[in-house]
C-alpha cells in the first residue's frame, strides 16, 4: 500500500475547477493532495469543491483578495494544521499550511515570486526571506530525523537541466544565482529534490508560459519540487511530474511513499 502525496499550482482553483479539477481529483488515486495559487477564499468556492465529498480540505487565503493561498485535500483529517510563521508580512499572503498526519508531516508552500509589480526584481529580498524563514522553522524536524515533505511552488529552477533555455534566463527571477544558491542550502542541509533522485535526464517540466504553443514546444521550467527529508525519502518509492494534466500553466507532481512513513 503506498501513500501519494501531490502538489499542484492551480493558478486560479475556480478556474480550474471550470477545466476538470474535480474529475480529476478523484482520479488521481492520492491521499494528501496540496494546491498552491487558490486565489479565493474557502467561502467563494462552490461547495463541490470546498468540500467534495470523502476528502478533508484545509485553506489558508491572503488578506490581498484574488492573490496566493493554498489549499490542502486528504482523505484523512491531519492531526494539526499550522499557516503561520510568525512574520506577519509574510503570514498575510497565505502560503503556507504545515500539515501532521501521524509521523509525516506535509508543508504545503507557494513560495513568492522574486518579481514585483513590473518585473523589476524588487521581491527577491522577500522570496529569500521567506526561504530562510521556513528553512529555520524545519530545521530541528530534519534535524531529527523527522519525515517531512515540502511540497509546493518554489518559483525557482535550479540548474540548467530544469529549463528549456537557462543562458537566456540567467538575469530572469527564477533563475538568478542568489536563488539558486538559496535552493542548493536546502540541498546541502540534507533535503533530497525527491524527482532528480530518481529523474536525472533534461526535459522534464512543471510550467509554461501561457503564449501560445509554448507548453506544445515543452519550452519549460521545473520550478514544482517535493522536497523530502532524509527521515521521509527513505520511504519514498517514485516521483513523477504530470505534464499530461492540464488545466493550469503548472502540472501536477507527485511522490509515492510506502504507507509505513505514518
Amino acid at each position: 500500500m503506498s501513500v501519494r502525496v501531490v502538489s499542484w499550482n492551480v493558478n486560479g482553483l475556480r478556474s480550474a475547477h471550470g477545466k476538470g479539477f474535480l474529475p480529476w481529483l478523484s482520479g488521481a488515486r492520492a491521499q494528501v493532495v496540496a494546491l498552491q495559487e487558490v486565489r479565493a477564499r474557502a467561502d467563494q468556492l462552490p461547495n463541490e469543491v470546498r468540500a467534495p465529498p470523502r476528502w478533508k480540505t484545509h485553506f489558508s487565503s491572503a488578506e490581498r483578495p484574488g492573490y496566493s493561498g493554498v489549499g490542502l485535500f486528504s482523505r484523512d483529517e491531519p492531526d494539526a494544521v499550522e499557516t503561520r510563521l510568525g512574520v506577519p508580512e509574510m503570514d498575510v499572503e497565505g502560503r503556507l499550511q504545515l500539515a501532521r498526519f501521524g509521523k509525516l508531516t506535509v508543508a504545503n508552500v507557494y513560495f513568492p515570486n522574486g518579481n514585483g509589480k513590473d518585473r523589476d526584481l524588487s521581491r527577491i529580498p522577500f522570496k529569500l526571506a521567506f526561504y530562510r524563514r521556513l528553512f529555520a522553522e524545519l530545521e530541528k524536524p530534519l534535524r531529527d530525523g523527522g519525515r517531512v515533505l515540502v511540497v509546493g511552488d518554489f518559483n525557482t529552477a535550479h540548474q540548467d537541466i530544469d529549463l528549456a533555455r537557462p543562458r537566456e534566463n540567467r538575469e530572469t527571477s527564477g533563475f538568478r544565482p542568489e536563488e539558486r544558491e538559496e535552493l542548493d542550502r536546502w540541498l546541502r542541509a540534507g533535503w533530497v529534490d525527491s524527482f532528480r533522485h530518481f529523474n536525472k535526464g533534461g526535459g522534464h517540466y512543471s510550467w509554461w508560459s501561457q503564449r501560445f504553443g509554448v507548453r506544445e514546444k515543452n519550452i519549460g521550467w521545473r520550478i514544482d519540487y517535493v522536497l523530502a527529508s532524509p527521515g521521509a525519502m527513505a520511504y519514498v518509492k517514485r516521483a513523477a511530474i504530470h505534464p499530461e494534466v492540464s488545466g493550469s500553466d503548472h502540472c501536477p507532481v507527485s511522490v509515492d511513499l510506502d504507507s509505513a512513513v505514518r
